[in-house]
C-alpha cells in the first residue's frame, strides 16, 4: 500500500485499488492536481484493511485481481456497517453489459471502462464526491433535526404531563386536600405493571412504554369528578341509591372529556389509555361493575390494574363512618376479591409486592382523611 500524495487533512480521501502498479501510477497522476488525498492498495485484502483503518470518501476499484476480485471486495464493503455507504466506482477493461450489470448489482455507483479518459474519470470522481458530501450533510442535518424534535417533544410532553397532574390534583382537592391519592395510586399501578411484565401471560402486552404510560395516565382515573355536584361529592356519609347513580357517571364524564381531546390526537397512546382507565376502573372481573358491565379480559388491562390500586388506597383512607383500615386488613379484602372484583393475574402481582407496599406508599404522604367515590359504593 502506497501513499501517493499527502494533501490537506480535510481534502477528499480516495482509495485506489488495482493489482497493477502502472495503473495506480496512472490514476494517481490524473488526480494529483485535484487536491485529493490519494491512497493505493494492490489487492482486495489490502483494500479492505486500508478502508477499515481509515474509511475513504470514495473508492476506485478494479475488477480483475488475483485472489479476491473487485466484485467480492465491493460485497464485503457493503456488508460492513461502517463502510457500506462509501461510493465505489468500478474501473475495468471488461466492457460487456453483463459485467456492468454485475458491478451495479454488488453496490457500485458507477462504471468506467479502460482505457479511460482523464476528463471522464475526474468528472465522475468529482460528481460522486459531491454526492457523498451532500449525503453526509443531509445525515448530519437529519440527526440534528431528530435531536431538536426529540427535545421539543420531551419538553412538550413534560409540560403537558405537568399540566395534567395539576388539573387532576385540583379536581381531587375538592374531596382530598392533599392530592396524595394520585401519587399513591399511580405508584402502585406502576409497581403492579412492572411485576406483571415478568409473567408469561403479559410479557408481550406489558412493555416499558405501557409501564410509563400507566404511571402517568393513572392520574386521570378520577378526572370526571369535576362534573359531580359538591352536594354529592362532599356528602359526609353514604349516598342514597339515586345519588350513587349520579356519582357513577364520573367515569363516563372523564372518558368523554378525554375522547374529545383524542379527536385531535387519535394516535396518542397516553389519551387512549387514559380513556380506558377513566371509564373502566370501576368495572369488575365478574361483570358486576360499572358503567358498562364488562367482565374478564373485556375490561382493558390498564383499568384492571388501576382498580386494584384505587381500591387499596380507598381502603387505607379514613372515612367519617369508618377508620382507615390497616395494611393487613386492606390486603386481606383485596385478596378475598380475586376472581370476583379483581383480575386474578393482577392479584397475583399484588400478592408478590404486598409485604413492602405499605411503607413505600405511606412515604409519599400519610394516608389522608377524605372522601373518595369508592367509599360511596
Amino acid at each position: 500500500m502506497t501513499d501517493y500524495k499527502a494533501g490537506r487533512h480535510d481534502a477528499p480521501n480516495i482509495l485506489l485499488v488495482d493489482d497493477t502498479p502502472e495503473s495506480l501510477e496512472l490514476l494517481s497522476g490524473m488526480l494529483k492536481d485535484s487536491h485529493y488525498r490519494i491512497r493505493a492498495a494492490l489487492s482486495g485484502d489490502l483494500a479492505l484493511l486500508s478502508a477499515r483503518n481509515d474509511p475513504p470518501d470514495l473508492i476506485l476499484l478494479d475488477i480483475n485481481m488475483p485472489g479476491m476480485d473487485g466484485y467480492e471486495v465491493c460485497r464485503r464493503l457493503k456488508a460492513d456497517a461502517e463502510l457500506k455507504d462509501i461510493p465505489v466506482i468500478f474501473l475495468s477493461a471488461l466492457s460487456e453489459q453483463i459485467d456492468k450489470v454485475r458491478a451495479f448489482g454488488v453496490g457500485g455507483v458507477d462504471y468506467v471502462t479502460k482505457p479511460f479518459q482523464l476528463e471522464e474519470v475526474c468528472a465522475r470522481v468529482e460528481t460522486h464526491l459531491r454526492l457523498r458530501r451532500m449525503q453526509l450533510e443531509l445525515e448530519r442535518h437529519n440527526l440534528h433535526l431528530e435531536d431538536l424534535v426529540r427535545e421539543q417533544i420531551a419538553e412538550i410532553s413534560d409540560s403537558q404531563l405537568a399540566a395534567i397532574i395539576a388539573l387532576t390534583k385540583l379536581a381531587e382537592s375538592r374531596d382530598d386536600g392533599t392530592g396524595a391519592h394520585i401519587e399513591r395510586t399511580r405508584t402502585l399501578a406502576r409497581a403492579l405493571a412492572e411485576k406483571m411484565r415478568n409473567s408469561p401471560g403479559h410479557s408481550g402486552s406489558i412493555t416499558e412504554s405501557f409501564i410509563e404510560s400507566i404511571y402517568h395516565t393513572a392520574a386521570l382515573h378520577d378526572i370526571g369528578k369535576v362534573g359531580i355536584l359538591d352536594s354529592i361529592l362532599l356528602k359526609p356519609g353514604r349516598l342514597t341509591p339515586e345519588e350513587f347513580e349520579i356519582m357513577k357517571t364520573h367515569s363516563i364524564i372523564g372518558a368523554n372529556t378525554l375522547e374529545n381531546a383524542r379527536g385531535k390526537y387519535p394516535k396518542s397512546a397516553f389519551l387512549n389509555m387514559g380513556m380506558d382507565i377513566s371509564r373502566s376502573h370501576h368495572e369488575k372481573w365478574d361483570g358486576s361493575g360499572y358503567p358498562d358491565g364488562l367482565a374478564g379480559e373485556a375490561i382493558p388491562l390498564a383499568a384492571r390494574i388501576m382498580a386494584v390500586a384505587d381500591v387499596y388506597d380507598a381502603l387505607r383512607a379514613e372515612r367519617p363512618y369508618k377508620p382507615a383500615f390497616s395494611h393487613e386488613r386492606s390486603c386481606r379484602i383485596i385478596l378475598e376479591n380475586s376472581g370476583s372484583h379483581f383480575d386474578p393475574a393482577v392479584i397475583a402481582a399484588f400478592r408478590s409486592i404486598e409485604s413492602g407496599l405499605s411503607g413505600v406508599l405511606e412515604r409519599l404522604n400519610t394516608i389522608p382523611a377524605g372522601l373518595e367515590e369508592t367509599s360511596h359504593e
